[in-house]
């Protein structure tokens, strides 16, 4: 059951819509390389489209109603939004949630340090990363910081072409006999990942012969940009994340490679498709969520009540509200749980089942289950709805492909599926093939960015 190439159907309309979207999302990925930065961004283009938030329309007095654009934010890092539709929301809603935070490195709360006339940020990294990838590269600092006043300074240091850009240190190939004979999964260690941010001592401290003249420097340079003091960093959200813009790949230009593709290629094309919605029957929803690479746990993440509570909130506003007619909402509800798959890559060959790996350029790919080993830890898209799902995608003429991810017992991963799943409501993982996942830098097809977001426009019209 080969699937066709997406690229050979376009015609040159097509092209040129799939370039439109493809420039429309690395602008996205250049300005969204932290969960806070996305949620930013989104909220200014929704509300652009019409979109109020959730507390402003509970405020106005006005109920709630049939071709409202309402959207809710929670802690600045997560986000739903809902275009109300002509059916009761008791009925269910059509369901796109992906997740916007990555692999990275976090700054921890005492980081700043001084050792032989170096300065560093000392970091903890966050996701499943390969710790090797990420030395010798330009990397940018992005977060903000909260003062005890409450007051909350932006971060951005690295992207901008007159920034300078950070750096991790890696031990010339002169004198890595020992090194190289480390498992990879132990060439860097963990707290060895610090980062390089200064070599200059401040003139005045060395004058009167104090230690630490470097990291007095840095400090001086923080405070006179940011009003910050050392303390701050107490209560600081500070991440390190490669620097550069998204970038096309290829002598073709057919791919993009880019910083946190997984999973914002498929937070951004469900956005896509949710502005392009018009009077849609049932509500559409967009569910964009944090802490997914690490377990979809805290007050941001999938595992918390900040979906259920939005959609409490929602029947509140429309005057039906009460415990049943919530979890009838969600039981009846249908979700794409948008999240990348593996792409084949011919260069890792053994680690993938050929018969059932996705292929770049082969359009939005179907996981009807994630997990590792015997699927431990997976949801389990039942076959009456993978059938529905195909039917949309046919009856649109979407490309789309069915994958694994990767060899039974080669290794494994998951998504949000198998928690929206516990509402009772039909869930699938749907996505974008993904080559060199969690990477610093990953890569994927317009022609799959394109097709998926083609592919999340059928499912709210028609699922």
């Amino acid at each position: 059951m080969e699937r066709k190439n997406a690229w050979l159907s376009y015609t040159e309309a097509e092209e040129k819509e799939m370039e439109a979207v493809a420039l429309s999302y690395r602008h996205f990925l250049d300005e969204g390389k932290t969960e806070r930065e996305c949620v930013s961004r989104i909220v200014k283009e929704a509300e652009d489209a019409g979109y109020v938030s959730l507390e402003e329309k509970l405020s106005s007095g006005e109920k709630i109603k049939a071709g409202d654009k309402i959207y809710t934010v929670g802690m600045k890092k997560i986000l739903s939004l809902f275009h109300i539709g002509e059916e009761p929301l008791e009925k269910g809603m059509n369901i796109l949630g992906a997740h916007i935070d990555s692999p990275r490195l976090d700054i921890k709360q005492n980081p700043l340090y001084e050792d032989s006339d170096l300065a560093y940020l000392d970091t903890h990294y966050y996701g499943g990363v390969k710790k090797y990838q990420w030395v010798a590269l330009p990397l940018a600092l992005h977060g903000v910081v909260v003062k005890k006043d409450g007051a909350v300074v932006e971060v951005n240091i690295g992207e901008a072409e007159e920034d300078p850009v950070l750096y991790i240190t890696d031990l010339l190939i002169h004198l890595s006999g020992k090194q190289l004979q480390k498992k990879a999964a132990e060439v860097i260690e963990g707290e060895n990942m610090d980062i390089l941010v200064g070599s200059r001592p401040l003139k005045e401290v060395a004058d009167e012969k104090k230690k630490e003249a470097v990291k007095e420097n840095i400090l001086k340079i923080l405070n006179d940009k940011y009003g910050m003091e050392e303390e701050d960093f107490l209560s600081a959200e500070l991440e390190i994340v490669p620097a550069g813009r998204a970038r096309e790949c290829g002598l073709d230009r057919s791919m993009i490679a880019a910083y946190g593709q997984d999973d914002r290629v498929c937070a951004y094309t469900s956005f896509l498709a949710m502005l392009e919605m018009e009077a849609p029957k049932r509500t559409s929803c967009c569910l964009l969520t944090d802490k997914e690479e690490i377990g979809s746990v805290g007050a941001t993440g999938m595992q918390s009540n900040f979906f259920e509570n939005s959609v409490a909130e929602l029947l509140e506003g429309m005057c039906a509200y009460s415990e049943l007619a919530l979890r009838r909402t969600l039981r009846n509800s249908r979700m794409l749980s948008s999240d990348v798959s593996a792409g084949f890559d011919p260069a890792y060959a053994d680690a993938f089942e050929k018969k059932n790996a996705a292929f770049l350029g082969r359009g939005i790919v179907l996981n009807k289950f994630t997990g590792s080993r015997g699927k431990s830890g997976s949801n389990d898209a039942n076959a009456e709805y993978v059938a529905a799902v195909r039917k949309i995608f046919d009856d649109h003429e979407i490309a789309f492909q069915t994958a694994e991810l990767g060899k039974v017992d080669v290794g494994g991963g998951g998504t949000i599926a198998y928690i929206a799943a516990l509402y009772g409501m039909e869930v699938i993982d749907s996505g974008v093939a993904v080559l060199s996942m969690h990477a610093p830098w990953e890569v994927t097809s317009k022609a799959d960015i394109y097709e998926a977001k083609k592919a999340y426009k059928a499912f709210l019209l028609d699922a």
